[in-house]
């Protein structure tokens, strides 16, 4: 099966391509410069491909400048409506189109399911709402599924490997208060739920990708110094994080609670569903 992937860069695509690699699909990676093209142009190289993975996006985790604003919006809406144009112009759509998204569509008030109807009036809860509304958009005889993201915990990237050096030295602690929510899922869950969803279930639309169960950004601290047998005894103000991020930092200093309904209801099994399972997994396992 040929199965197109953008982001194959990052965290999360490189170990996409390389896990459908590996089971013997042809993985065609989309870079960048494949949507400066014309949609025509794009739409013959995509020819062929049953499944299109669309994870492209610049980093959030950043001092939100106005020019980065602009990145983090563009390199997801423009390139998602580069796709989306180009899947209509195929000769033959894809079957499934899966498109990244995050659970910062949400307020940080409540607990959501994909129903939840109160989402986010900040930076990127706009975002993530221009980039589904986007990919609601491919052609109709294409199921999308928009994957909504939670935070990644992988020991080789995302907010884990950031996370890690000052933890390793005793200087870790929670961010801002620590009662936020943090929805989370372990990366071999998100390589587990892909194939899932390209394996011919008949889920579409919004999907949480999150671990069923969500901690407070105090209890992970805690858990993430006792696996590694280290204090978390140095808080991380939201002030600083302010000086340091501006408007990025809302990221770490709020949370949302997600709840992954539709992937429980449709019969996936996590393979970490506990914190602590999952930090050990990625920590302790494989030393």
């Amino acid at each position: 099966m040929k199965i197109a992937i953008s982001g194959t860069t990052g965290f999360l695509g490189s170990k996409v391509a390389n896990m459908f690699s590996l089971q013997g699909h042809e993985v065609f990676p989309l870079n960048r410069a494949d949507f400066s093209e014309e949609s025509d142009l794009l739409a013959s190289k995509l020819d062929g491909a049953e499944v299109i993975i669309h994870l492209a996006g610049a980093p959030v985790i950043k001092r939100w400048t106005n020019q980065h604003r602009r990145d983090i919006w563009e390199s997801r809406i423009l390139t998602t409506r580069k796709l989306v144009d180009a899947m209509g112009r195929m000769e033959d759509s894809p079957r499934l189109f899966i498109c990244a998204s995050a659970v910062g569509i949400y307020s940080d008030e409540g607990r959501h399911d994909e129903d939840s109807t109160f989402l986010s009036d900040g930076f990127l809860g706009r975002v993530c709402r221009d980039w589904e509304a986007e990919a609601a958009k491919a052609p109709e005889s294409c199921r999308t599924v928009m994957m909504r993201l939670g935070i990644i915990l992988g020991k080789d990237g995302g907010a884990l490997k950031q996370m890690l050096p000052p933890f390793r030295l005793g200087l870790g602690g929670r961010i801002g208060t620590g009662r936020q929510s943090m929805s989370w899922v372990h990366i071999e869950d998100v390589l587990g739920i892909l194939q899932f969803l390209v394996g011919g279930n008949s889920l579409e639309g919004p999907v949480n990708v999150v671990s069923p169960e969500v901690v407070s950004n105090r209890t992970f601290t805690k858990v993430l110094a006792k696996t590694l047998g280290r204090p978390a005894i140095v808080p991380v103000p939201g002030f600083a994080l302010r000086l340091v991020f501006g408007g990025g930092a809302s990221t770490l200093t709020g949370g949302q609670h997600a709840i992954p309904a539709r992937l429980m209801e449709s019969g996936y099994v996590f393979r970490f569903p506990v914190i602590k399972e999952a930090l050990h997994n990625i920590l302790k396992e494989g030393e």
